[in-house]
């Protein structure tokens, strides 16, 4: 509270704030981009660590999506079979049956199923006060160049957790789509096989080819601001020691905006 009003009193800290709230969002891509290149680079699975690389990676992934995925999933279709039929009786009330099909993919699929994945993940995995990740803030991040040992740890502590992250956020998406879908079908049209023609014709003209490339786009940066950005605001507090003593998650603020600003790209690229 008093840094906070100390800044709004001295205009002259203004440009100082700002030029470092700039170069926190520059680290933050940049140690996106680092860890991306890493994580996709064959020499991260080569060498002396590369048993230990795959067995972290498979670890965060087992932590981050098998163990979640089911509760998940469970949780996202009981609370997707409500909506379902609140739109469905709401659209027969209005006589509109026929649109309701495909209200529901355009709502619960395409939008609200990734975000939810997004959040839950992130609460989950990153949102946490990972113990590695603190480890990393208090010994320092090599700035500037990345030398040998940076890189190492890098691809021994980071690397998993961003890339079990991301692959957490996919997942859980696009398993919990497939349930929707097929709870769908089953409320419109019941047991009965017959409604598939009619099932699949709508399914397809939602997700028309530039609407299907732009659910997996969303889907992977959805992912992508999951893994890198409250690791980066961890490794940040490295700059900035008094941060961590304070209880607020680092990079929770910007996670949300990032990604309420990609939803609301994707809303105006489809309907604008």
């Amino acid at each position: 509270m008093r840094r906070t009003s100390h800044l709004a009193t001295r205009p002259s800290l203004w440009g100082r704030a700002l030029v470092r709230y700039l170069r926190s969002w520059w680290y933050m891509l940049f140690l996106g981009a680092v860890a991306i290149v890493s994580a996709f680079s064959p020499s991260s699975y080569r060498g002396a660590d590369r048993r230990a690389n795959r067995l972290n990676t498979a670890r965060y992934i087992h932590a981050s999506t098998w163990q979640v995925l089911p509760w998940f999933t469970l949780l996202s279709a009981l609370i997707s079979l409500v909506i379902i039929r609140i739109v469905l009786v709401t659209a027969m009330s209005y006589g509109l049956s026929r649109y309701a099909l495909e209200m529901v993919v355009r709502v619960l699929v395409l939008e609200l199923i990734p975000l939810s994945a997004a959040l839950f993940a992130a609460l989950r995995s990153s949102m946490a006060f990972d113990a590695s990740a603190l480890g990393l803030a208090r010994a320092g991040l090599p700035q500037g160049e990345v030398n040998a040992q940076a890189l190492r740890r890098l691809r021994r502590d980071l690397v998993p957790q961003l890339f079990a992250n991301a692959f957490s956020v996919l997942s859980l998406a696009m398993v919990s789509s497939t349930i929707v879908l097929l709870l769908a079908y089953l409320n419109v049209y019941g047991l009965s096989p017959w409604g598939l023609p009619d099932y699949t014709r709508t399914v397809g003209r939602v997700f028309e080819p530039v609407v299907a490339i732009g659910f997996m786009v969303k889907t992977v940066l959805f992912g992508l601001a999951v893994a890198v950005i409250p690791t980066a605001a961890i490794l940040e507090l490295q700059r900035y020691p008094r941060r961590l003593r304070s209880s607020v998650q680092p990079g929770a603020l910007r996670l949300l905006f990032v990604l309420l600003l990609i939803e609301g790209a994707s809303l105006a690229l489809k309907y604008i």
